[in-house]
């Protein structure tokens, strides 16, 4: 069965990477949530997706110059002006927050690490030792475009599971991914033909594409049987994939 993963949340309907955004993806039904990754000022691991708070909140400035105190003061609703009103402002969480939140359901959790542009120093480290204090080995996956990056965490955590990201075709990729030590890659869904997906998967190597939102890109993934979706729209994935079930 293809899995549905909600990408930073289910994104299409609620601030992304937000708690508000994770539950909604837990209601509607995905296989698990991915999110991205950042250090604070103060060292603590943040989940939101660009290297500043500007796009995503009504703050201004660069994640690491920002205290966890700081950033925890911000609006997190981004374009959803509608969340801006609720009694409870959506924030950005803290990963631990996201895992404490995950002890209560069975979700699988995609770890982007965002550190292609800025290079936090022990950023796998930190990400890895919440993972075994947590002991969710195997919930979650690592992602990144810093294929150094995944290399480093396998040194360190090689029974997590690791995934590259990129977004332009790679002649069989499924052998790069062996040779970096990871289990599973996650390609831009433009850039994962029917043939090459099913090829990786025939070698063990799992496909999850991002980030798929229209339904008839959904539909073909889900005919094929590819490993995971990552989707904006997961209750609109898990309905469809519900009626080709059918």
């Amino acid at each position: 069965m293809t899995l549905i993963f909600a990408h930073r949340g289910s994104a299409g309907t609620h601030p992304e990477n937000t708690m508000e955004s994770f539950v909604a993806a837990e209601k509607s039904g995905a296989d698990g949530i991915e999110l991205d990754v950042h250090l604070s000022k103060d060292g603590e691991i943040v989940v939101i997706h660009d290297e500043t708070v500007d796009r995503t909140t009504n703050g201004k400035g660069f994640i690491n110059c920002l205290t966890l105190n700081e950033l925890k003061e911000l609006n997190a609703s981004g374009k959803f002006k509608t969340f801006q009103s609720f009694i409870r402002v959506p924030r950005i969480p803290t990963l631990r927050e996201v895992f404490e939140w995950m002890r209560g359901n069975d979700l699988q959790c995609n770890i982007e690490l965002k550190n292609t542009k800025i290079m936090y120093p022990l950023l796998e480290e930190k990400v890895i030792q919440l993972i075994r204090d947590y002991q969710y080995e195997n919930r979650i996956i690592i992602s990144s475009f810093n294929h150094y990056s995944l290399v480093q965490c396998y040194r360190i955590a090689p029974e997590i599971e690791t995934a590259p990201l990129y977004s332009d075709g790679l002649y069989m990729p499924w052998i790069y991914a062996r040779a970096i030590h990871s289990k599973s890659m996650h390609p831009n869904y433009r850039a994962a033909p029917d043939a090459i997906i099913q090829e990786a998967m025939n070698e063990g190597i799992a496909v999850r594409p991002y980030t798929v939102n229209k339904e008839i890109d959904m539909e073909r993934l889900l005919l094929i049987g590819c490993s995971a979706i990552i989707t904006d729209f997961p209750e609109k994935a898990v309905k469809l994939r519900k009626k080709i079930g059918k």
